[in-house]
């Protein structure tokens, strides 16, 4: 009885005590009673106290940085780890779209591969300590492109890029990103590219030849020496479009550019002579045309200039 007078402030400090407390009272009253095996205290270990590693593996921590700058990349980012056996492939073991991801593997050889875009990085590590951090640094410069004809800028819907890196003496020997929009920024390894810029979907081409330097973005404007036309079949000058014509876009030598159809189709040609060709109601019509860069123009081919009757002989100006 007199032990339980004893042990009440302890109670009452106890239901009081938060959890990090409790565990000191319940081994100050074990200790006075004597008595371990019979005590009858319950009390957690706040998650605080917990290891969060779990037993028998490293925690490693990675980060990315752009070579070169002390830029920490906070987006864009691709993780994976791979095993790294001395004589199989090494294999997937996981991966992560975080900035900063955290793994917990077990003591062992891995190698680590993040990639920024098209660039990437790779390093072989052994972990043994309970805790690992590595930053990796990624050779890697932005690119972000534009095209204009003139001092007129090109829609951004109307032009697309690729980019090609070079093989022996071929210039466009690998591409390395295709379809790439104006004003995005692209993540390239350092290095020479070939930028290819294609306005509309016919002729008109602009290349240029630009270096990436890592940590480096780089902006580059294409120029295009083309223009926009609207084709047209009519009977006469500013007369209405004849509907159901197929037209058919040659070059001085005969070689097809382009067909396409409609009553008053739009395209975009690269500066330049042009035979138009157009065909309706079993006649095949003629246009001669000259493409000057920057200069949008309806071009309408007259039913007047008939090629010939018959739809199987060859599309050629008579």
């Amino acid at each position: 009885m007199p032990m339980k007078r004893s042990l009440r402030p302890f109670f009452i400090a106890f239901s009081k005590a938060t959890p990090f407390m409790r565990l000191i009272l319940a081994a100050l009253v074990v200790c006075m009673t004597g008595q371990m095996a019979q005590a009858q205290f319950s009390f957690s270990v706040p998650q605080s106290l917990n290891n969060q590693t779990p037993a028998g593996t490293t925690t490693l921590s990675l980060m990315a940085v752009i070579e070169g700058t002390q830029t920490v990349l906070k987006d864009g980012l691709t993780w994976r780890i791979y095993d790294s056996p001395a004589e199989k492939r090494a294999a997937l073991i996981t991966s992560s779209k975080d900035a900063n991801p955290r793994f917990d593997l077990p003591p062992g050889a891995y190698i680590i591969h993040v990639s920024y875009g098209l660039a990437s990085a790779s390093r072989r590590i052994i972990l043994a300590q309970q805790t690992a951090n590595e930053r990796m640094a990624i050779s890697a410069g932005g690119l972000s492109l534009s095209a204009r004809v003139g001092d007129l800028p090109i829609p951004n819907d109307r032009v697309t890029f690729n980019v090609y890196v070079a093989q022996g003496s071929d210039p466009e020997g690998r591409l390395v990103a295709e379809n790439i929009l104006a004003n995005k920024v692209l993540y390239l390894p350092s290095g020479l590219y070939r930028v290819v810029s294609r306005y509309g979907r016919t002729n008109a081409i602009a290349t240029a030849d630009l270096r990436i330097d890592s940590g480096v973005l780089s902006q580059a404007t294409l120029t295009h020496r083309a223009a926009t036309v609207t084709l047209k079949l009519v009977r006469a000058k500013g007369a209405e479009a004849l509907g159901g014509t197929r037209f058919s876009v040659l070059t001085p030598g005969g070689d097809i550019v382009r067909e396409i159809s409609g009553a008053f189709p739009t395209l975009t040609l690269a500066e330049g002579e042009y035979l138009i060709l157009a065909r309706n109601g079993g006649k095949l019509y003629s246009e001669d045309a000259v493409i000057k860069s920057g200069f949008d123009r309806d071009i309408e081919v007259l039913t007047t200039n008939v090629v010939n009757t018959d739809e199987n002989e060859p599309a050629k100006k008579q």
